[in-house]
């Protein structure tokens, strides 16, 4: 756990100190880039954690649903929350036939626990609650804002690098000596925001690996979730499912396309929201008392 809290702690700090340099270089030493930077980080930061529960729950075209409409799934959740220690959190149900999960919401005390109906009606009891305590320790250690605070830097560090790109195209009022070297700038406005999507898939895919441990640790076996991810794996190809993109990250499993073997699967991973299934499964079953 230790381990994984400091790798995302690094990545953070990494994707704050890009903004910084990015705005040093492309700014010429004017704050302007970085005040500009900022600004648009925390305004983005507080609308995506803010509206967090209503944008996922939109995009999935989910219904948050009570005990009586759900009884079974209403209830698993529900004891679930009572042995991880949280406040029991809104539960919705997704209509997509995709078996897929996902958790939203600010906090702990205002957190949604979604499950699709193909999740539901294509799994066993265990393997749905392996999925659902992989979602309820999400919530547990606030993936939602670091997931915000990441992705609104990573959008801050591309929008500062076109601000500065079309300002240094059109001129921007500035005396030629002040205005950085134009190779220079072409570089970094074309390889920052590159940078800060690998950082920003980075943090995500630490995440996961993470929430994966304490759904483990919560049910004292990683067996149910490992068997989970690999139907969720097969069963995902055969039913496609429409999401927006910016939602994908929050999802167990990434529900927009799938990492397989080839020349370009090490690169594609890079890019990545979430680490490949195989290594999650192997981690998982690897953590697992041995069965007799």
């Amino acid at each position: 756990m230790f381990k994984n809290t400091m790798k995302t702690t690094v990545l953070l700090a990494a994707l704050g100190g890009l903004i910084i340099a990015v705005a040093g270089v492309l700014g010429g030493g004017s704050t302007t880039a970085l005040t500009v930077g900022l600004v648009l980080a925390l305004v983005m930061v507080g609308g995506s954690y803010w509206f967090s529960d209503r944008l996922a729950l939109a995009s999935a075209g989910a219904k948050v649903v009570e005990r009586h409409e759900a009884a079974e799934f209403y209830g698993m959740v529900e004891s679930l929350a009572q042995r991880a220690g949280l406040p029991m959190p809104r539960v919705a149900i997704s209509p997509s036939e995709q078996p897929n999960a996902f958790a939203t919401g600010r906090g702990p005390n205002h957190a949604v626990v979604c499950a699709t109906r193909g999740l539901l009606a294509s799994m066993p009891r265990d393997e749905i609650e392996g999925v659902m305590a992989h979602e309820l320790m999400h919530v547990k250690h606030r993936d939602i804002l670091i997931g915000s605070v990441a992705a609104a830097v990573a959008t801050a560090i591309s929008y500062i690098a076109q601000i500065a790109m079309f300002a240094s195209m059109f001129g921007g009022g500035r005396d030629d000596e002040d205005r950085p070297n134009p190779l220079v700038l072409l570089l970094t406005s074309m390889l920052a925001p590159i940078a800060a999507s690998l950082i920003q898939m980075a943090v995500s895919r630490s995440r996961e690996f993470e929430a994966d441990r304490g759904a483990a640790e919560l049910l004292g076996s990683g067996h149910s979730l490992a068997n989970a991810l690999e139907r969720i794996e097969q069963l995902a190809i055969q039913r496609p499912m429409t999401v927006a993109p910016a939602q994908a990250q929050a999802y167990i499993h990434n529900p927009l396309n799938e990492l397989r073997g080839g020349r370009n699967a090490s690169m594609a991973r890079l890019f990545s929201t979430h680490p490949a299934t195989e290594e999650r499964i192997a981690r998982l079953r690897a953590m697992s008392p041995q069965r007799v």
